[in-house]
């Protein structure tokens, strides 16, 4: 394997991925102050509703587990 072969197999990938990664961050935008809040709300609420789940199978998990178990 010389130069060549080396060049091909880690040098020329990353260098591709070089330039991809910045043509990404070229395209990408802040988002404004709209949209951000949108994000915000939608990740919350869906915070929200995963904690309530997990409340309400922990909820039901513990007279469950009692009695298999006997406590």
């Amino acid at each position: 394997m010389g130069e060549e072969g080396f060049n091909e197999i880690a040098i020329q990938p990353l260098r591709q991925f070089a330039k991809d990664s910045m043509h990404l961050v070229k395209k990408c935008t802040k988002p404004d102050r709209k949209e951000f809040t949108a994000i915000a709300k939608a990740t919350g609420i869906g915070f929200a509703i995963m904690g309530f789940i997990g409340f309400f199978v922990k909820l039901i998990h513990i007279p469950i587990n009692n009695i298999l178990v006997g406590n």
